[in-house]
């Protein structure tokens, strides 16, 4: 029936539908790793999909590289890895020879889709391609791009051919007409427009959309042209004159892809309401709604014989659908949202990974093997922990819960209840009898894991505790908290035993030493600070980490420290000294946490791009990465622009979104509601080069619309464009 409908849409939900509804162990790639990396666990997020010409395999642009799927097994066939920002489109040839992918690393890529080797790298564009399209007859590549430009190459040589220049912002969709005569072009600027491919003259250009074009197709006779735009609405066009015929009216928000079935009879439209949406393309009457991902859909395709459609959001999931009767066939995916905790098992080394999923996943980190999939809570799981005797794992989440488990059977075992926010952190005391969570409402609870009581409550953060650990003899419990301090309480009473101070911002993660001589804590200043905790001294900190440090954990000897950053990269340090020895380059998100396995020889690294990296530390100790001190940021000299998570986050009623610029940029943000509605824009202007991460710098938000009223508790997301650059991250907002 239909053939490349959802193939922007199709990514999220295919994944997401997988992993909610198979808990089947199967193996991830193993190849097309960052050096020094035993295992990926998980996808990456998800940006496009296309079906392989005859449906056989199935290509995902993501966050870590382009996925080959079997779409009849679900199994993995490659994993093709080279870009060095996330993918945003992929495409095949006609003929099914070769993939075309388009980066945020500015540049285009040729792909053997029979073998995967990377054939050529066509450079250029100075902004993220967007999107990229063969001609019919696959010898011209047409590539879209934050630059403002088109650029049409050869794709047998990868020369460059001619540029399509007078878009006066991004470039969102490109598409040839079957004949491959023309293009027709979307974009930022609100407007379509169609090109003579062989000489480069624009034949026309229509306002088409209240807000900016996001997708654009031509019907398989040549004659329509169908547009999705960000005011909701898909509208047809005449090829010829660009006239308007139809507007298609019912997404409740942004329409980010639209696609003819290869009949021309129908069209499918995927959008920021989570939905898929079918239409007659005749008519333009509404024909069905197909509603099963949970977050923005941004990617659809059509297998060729319209036997299959499939559908990729952005929670990560990809969803195949039935050509014929529309039911869901089945999913592919591993965690859907950022990785929040990773922990190991001390007696088995089983790896637990907790989601924003509201999953708890535990995986064989040697083959990479899903092993369970422990389901219960009902919002976002940010910490994790095993008893010490393995049998037990812990989860604290948003729900408010913790949450007991059977590692051996995966089965809840008991819920404690009390806390009246979010739990951030959890932790078991070195005898097991005891858990210690850290809480968004500024406390810290003591429980007894035996009958779920709660034994006491400890008070002294002015703001949320982000992290709590116990010393090794269990006499000890340290906080770090949102209001920039480290604590040190007794365990039995509850006393405050001092307040360690120093820290700039908030405090995201602390780690007792081995010998309890020695703790360590990791801020949003970027530092990691070392303390005694006899005496509350500061003994030294340690600088290298370009953004937040959001994970700190000793080796079983002590001997070295590894960290997490908001800078992507997982760093190891020597304790003793504070010298940085390595940095571990392979995540394209945030690393949220990171912990050692129990012999110090393997190091687990959880991120917000949904995967888990598994570092052999055997051969990586010894490889010295980076000298000490490379990476360290200084006003003047950013090494690349980026978004930082917001903070407090969750907060109540205002937030910071701080932000870094390599170059002198004007710079905004829009915030979208959970339907993908812009509820306000901050106009920041031009900045200068630098660094804006404290409250005297970054974007402030106050919770309010438009209209200056305050907005519901919930989930929100902030976009920022600096210049080319473009990044969307998400908060939230507890009352």
């Amino acid at each position: 029936m239909v053939k490349a409908l959802f193939f922007k849409l199709s990514a999220y939900f295919f994944a997401s539908a997988f992993c909610l509804s198979h808990s089947t162990a199967h193996d991830f790639p193993q190849w097309g790793l960052p050096e020094g990396a035993k295992t990926r666990l998980g996808k990456g997020r998800i940006n496009e999909i296309q079906f392989y010409p005859n449906g056989t395999r199935l290509a995902v642009a993501s966050s870590i590289g382009i996925w080959i799927y079997n779409p009849a097994t679900r199994q993995e066939v490659a994993l093709l890895t080279g870009h060095t920002g996330r993918v945003w489109s992929v495409v095949f040839s006609p003929d099914g020879s070769r993939l075309v992918s388009g980066s945020q690393d500015r540049s285009v890529r040729l792909w053997d889709a029979n073998t995967g080797h990377h054939l050529q790298t066509l450079t250029g564009h100075t902004g993220p391609v967007n999107s990229v399209a063969f001609s019919p007859n696959g010898d011209i590549i047409a590539s879209g791009s934050g630059d403002r430009t088109i650029r049409l190459w050869d794709a047998d040589t990868g020369d460059y051919l001619r540029m399509l220049a007078g878009n006066t912002s991004w470039v969102y969709g490109v598409a040839f007409s079957p004949d491959g005569s023309m293009l027709v072009s979307g974009g930022a600027d609100n407007t379509m427009r169609l090109w003579n491919v062989r000489t480069g003259e624009r034949l026309w250009r229509v306002k088409a959309h209240e807000d900016s074009v996001r997708s654009v197709a031509f019907s398989p006779d040549g004659g329509t042209i169908a547009s999705g735009g960000g005011d909701n609405a898909i509208r047809l066009w005449g090829t010829d004159t660009g006239d308007l015929l139809r507007t298609l009216l019912g997404h409740d928000a942004m329409v980010d892809c639209v696609e003819f079935s290869p009949n021309g009879f129908m069209i499918a439209s995927g959008s920021l309401d989570d939905t898929i949406r079918l239409w007659a393309a005749d008519t333009g009457k509404a024909i069905r709604s197909l509603v099963r991902h949970t977050h923005w859909v941004d990617s659809v395709a059509f297998s060729s014989d319209g036997g299959m459609f499939a559908s990729g959001s952005l929670d990560g999931t990809i969803c195949l659908w039935d050509g014929d009767t529309w039911e869901l066939r089945r999913t592919i995916a591993g965690h859907t949202r950022p990785v929040k905790s990773v922990a190991f098992n001390p007696i088995s080394d089983t790896l637990a990974s907790g989601s924003n999923d509201r999953y708890i996943r535990l995986w064989n980190p040697d083959s990479g093997n899903h092993l369970r999939t422990l389901e219960g809570h009902k919002s976002a799981v940010p910490s994790v922990a095993f008893s010490p005797n393995g049998n037990t794992i812990a989860s604290g989440s948003w729900d408010h819960t913790i949450q007991l488990w059977s590692t051996d059977t995966g089965k809840p075992l008991r819920t404690l209840k009390g806390n009246t926010l979010a739990v951030i952190s959890v932790a078991f005391s070195p005898d097991g009898q005891r858990i210690a969570s850290g809480n968004a409402d500024t406390s810290i609870h003591l429980w007894d894991v035996n009958n779920g009581k709660r034994l006491r409550t400890f008070n002294g953060h002015a703001l949320p505790v982000e992290s709590v650990v116990f010393s090794p003899d269990g006499h000890n419990i340290a906080s770090g908290g949102g209001d920039h301090t480290v604590r040190l309480w007794a365990t039995a009473t509850g006393r405050l035993l001092r307040t360690l101070e120093g820290h700039t911002d908030w405090v995201w993660s602390v780690a007792f030493s081995p010998d309890g001589r020695t703790v360590a804590s990791g801020c949003a200043d970027a530092t990691i600070r070392l303390w005694d905790t006899n005496r509350g001294k500061h003994l030294r900190t340690l600088t290298g980490h370009e953004a937040r440090v959001n994970s700190v954990a000793f080796s079983p000897d002590g001997k070295t420290i590894a960290s997490g950053g908001g800078d992507y990269t997982v760093r190891l340090w020597e304790a003793k000294s504070g010298e940085h020895l390595v940095t571990l380059i392979g995540h394209t998100d945030e690393v949220r946490s990171v912990a050692f396995n129990v012999n110090g020889r393997a190091l687990a690294s959880g991120s917000s791009d949904g995967t888990v990296l598994v570092w052999n530390l055997t051969s990586l100790i010894a490889l010295s990465v980076e000298p000490l001190g490379s990476q360290i940021t200084t006003l003047g000299n950013i090494k690349r622009t980026a978004l930082l998570q917001n903070f407090p986050n969750p907060f109540n009623p205002v937030t910071w979104i701080p932000y870094q610029l390599a170059n002198d940029s004007l710079v905004t943000l829009n915030i979208y509601d959970q339907s993908g509605h812009v509820i306000r824009t901050l106009d920041i202007g031009l900045q200068r080069t630098g660094v804006y991460r404290d409250k005297a710098s970054a974007a402030y938000w106050d919770g309010r619309n438009h209209n200056g009223e305050p907005v519901a508790s919930g989930r929100y997301y902030y976009q920022f464009r600096a210049d080319d650059y473009t990044s969307l991250r998400q908060m939230v907002i507890l009352k």
